[in-house]
């Protein structure tokens, strides 16, 4: 039963931070083959290893006569603990600092099979291994050395968590604002090339659609009649023929005949070119649905006034990616299998931007 004051918990705490740090930056390192401060925080300090440190402690205690129930508790706690730490921070700063996404049976990216494996045993090994010579060396420590340890990390600790959340949060939100900024590149690179259609192009268009709309009514007219067109000729010829015979009431029927027909012509004509104008307007609507863009907002902008626009809003994403630049870089450094489901494409181009310069950076 472990029987520890509040101080003595917390030199617990800040100690497996530090051995946290220690191991994570190691193993990483190794990897990277680059030094790699792994971590939320400034500090060499993880507190998510000196939380999971006390905790395998906590749920432990009933079980120390017990390797297998040691076991378990340390799986059950230590993945609980992981999960809701990985939640929590995602909600929050809209990046995940570590993702088990490509690891087997994992959960959310959050947690998976194999490290709650290793918890259990990390768990064991800390309560039968570490623990036991640690605990001798601060319980040995004067009371007022303790007092002054735990005095001077807490201040160090507090301090740096709230700088390093405060940034990670703004962080989280330039994410968000690039996201924005982007969608309206892209916007304005739609409207851009909408507004360069060929006019010449589309009045072609609205002209064989009438053209053949016209056709279609009188292929419609024809159909209503029941006459073929030889019917059609011989009625024209014997029309033809009367003509010649009574000019006068010829000529009267002639005008008569083209009058009507020029209606006709004029009533499908003014008929066509509105159900035109309804399916252009209707094409322009669902254009408008699915794009998301406000073509009334462009009326009377030229293609400078657009390349403008694009150029404000380019300088604008530059400098989010310039804006708390050290942070982001020790962030993403920090943690190389951070992602951010949510803002992929802008963690993917941050993370581009910083290999990009620390290549150009390093002397040839």
């Amino acid at each position: 039963m472990y029987t520890y004051t509040w101080y003595q918990w917390l030199t617990f705490f800040y100690l497996y931070c530090f051995f946290g740090w220690i191991f994570e930056s190691a193993y990483v390192s190794l990897k990277q083959k680059r030094f790699v401060n792994r971590g939320f925080l400034r500090l060499p300090m993880l507190p998510l290893y000196g939380s999971g440190a006390v905790m395998m402690l906590w749920v432990s205690l009933p079980f120390q006569d017990s390797l297998i129930l040691t076991y378990i508790s340390g799986v059950i706690g230590a993945t609980a603990l992981e999960y809701v730490t990985g939640y929590v921070m995602e909600r929050l700063f809209r990046v995940r600092y570590w993702d088990y996404s490509n690891q087997p049976f994992n959960l959310h990216g959050y947690i998976c099979l194999s490290s709650s494996i290793a918890w259990g045993f990390l768990t064991i090994f800390m309560t039968h291994l570490i623990h036991k010579p640690i605990e001798r060396a601060v319980l040995a420590m004067p009371l007022y050395w303790d007092l002054f340890f735990v005095f001077f990390v807490t201040v160090l600790f507090v301090y740096d968590s709230i700088v390093c959340t405060k940034e990670a949060l703004a962080f989280g939100k330039s994410l968000e604002a690039m996201q924005k900024l982007r969608a309206e590149l892209d916007n304005l690179q739609v409207q851009r090339a909408l507004l360069k259609m060929n006019t010449e192009d589309r009045l072609q268009a609205a002209k064989e659609e009438l053209l053949d709309q016209i056709e279609a009514k009188r292929i419609q007219a024809a159909a209503l009649t029941g006459m073929s067109m030889e019917e059609f000729r011989e009625k024209a010829g014997t029309k033809l023929g009367s003509i010649k015979e009574k000019p006068a009431a010829g000529i009267s029927m002639i005008r008569e005949k083209a009058g009507s027909a020029a209606d006709s012509i004029r009533d499908l004509s003014n008929v066509s070119l509105e159900e035109l104008k309804a399916k252009a307007g209707g094409k322009l609507d669902s254009l408008k649905d699915l794009t998301g863009i406000h073509l009334e907002a462009l009326c009377g902008k030229s293609p400078e006034q657009l390349a403008e626009m694009l150029k404000e809003r380019e300088s604008r994403l530059a400098a989010l990616r310039k804006e708390r630049r050290r942070f982001r870089k020790e962030r993403i450094h920090s943690n190389p299998t951070a992602v951010s489901p949510k803002y992929a494409r802008e963690f993917e181009e941050l993370k581009k931007y910083f290999e990009d310069e620390g290549r150009n950076a390093t002397p040839q």
